[in-house]
């Protein structure tokens, strides 16, 4: 099975899983340095548009890109060629951090907005919205706390603790690191459905063969409405998969020579 591997994506494959196990024997948590920031924060460097890519949260997260890689990566890199695979994931990889960027920076600066206006305004009612709308995740760790300043909405000890309270998730949201090979993977995933859109392949849930053209489409409308959906407490960086996908297609048009297509 594996003699299918070609020299780039092993390597690839190599290194995502060695920095997986390294920070077990150095106890260094590497995505706090090296994945990618919100470009504002104190922590963000630019060199974690290329750093966040070779970092994962854990086994099922690696598992998920690496299997991914595996699949369909050999592929484009025998019909491109090593460099021009190399480049092609690099370059989808850095685009999906940029795209992920820009769209925290606008999402930062909203949730910067409602902070403000909270703080300019505090009261009880404004505090449940905000925390439900910006950080439903911490609702429950919070419960007395909300429980209280209901019951004693003036009382000034709860209005300052909602106000800090509110600096700590701005605080929080800014500080969250972005990793994951996802973005490349998702551009892969692209390259491979618009070169070779009538590969079928067999899923294991359901167990039915689909054409690649049909399962990419299937990734980028779900991508795109989970993203606008942008629901509280969904960790998963939806708009760093839609930036490899559209990385992947420029690339892919500027390097398209004809209208060869392989099926």
């Amino acid at each position: 099975m594996f003699a299918r591997l070609t020299p780039v994506v092993k390597n690839l494959l190599l290194i995502n899983i060695a920095l997986l196990l390294i920070p077990s024997f150095l106890e260094f948590e590497l995505a706090q340095y090296f994945g990618l920031r919100y470009i504002f924060a104190s922590s963000f460097q630019p060199f974690q548009f290329i750093t966040y890519m070779f970092l994962h949260a854990g086994f099922g997260h690696l598992l998920g890109n690496m299997f991914a890689l595996f699949i369909f990566g050999p592929m484009l890199e025998n019909f491109w060629g090593s460099k021009k695979f190399f480049i092609f994931y690099m370059v989808t990889g850095i685009g999906a951090g940029i795209l992920y960027g820009a769209v925290n920076f606008v999402e930062m600066q909203q949730l910067e907005s409602a902070a403000e206006q909270y703080i300019e305004n505090p009261n009880y009612e404004g505090f449940v919205s905000f925390i439900q709308e910006n950080a439903s995740y911490v609702y429950r760790d919070w419960y007395d706390f909300i429980d209280a300043y209901g019951e004693n909405p003036k009382k000034q000890e709860f209005i300052e603790g909602s106000i800090q309270r509110v600096k700590e998730v701005v605080r929080f949201q800014g500080n969250v690191p972005l990793i994951g090979a996802s973005g490349a993977v998702f551009g892969i995933l692209f390259a491979f459905g618009f070169l070779f859109p009538n590969t079928e392949l067999f899923l294991l849930f359901p167990p039915i063969p689909i054409k690649a053209k049909y399962l990419v489409t299937f990734y980028g409308l779900y991508e795109l409405y989970a993203g606008i959906q942008n629901v509280p407490g969904d960790n998963v960086a939806h708009y760093a998969h839609l930036g490899g996908m559209l990385i992947a297609f420029i690339l892919v048009k500027i390097w398209q020579k004809g209208n060869t297509r392989f099926y």
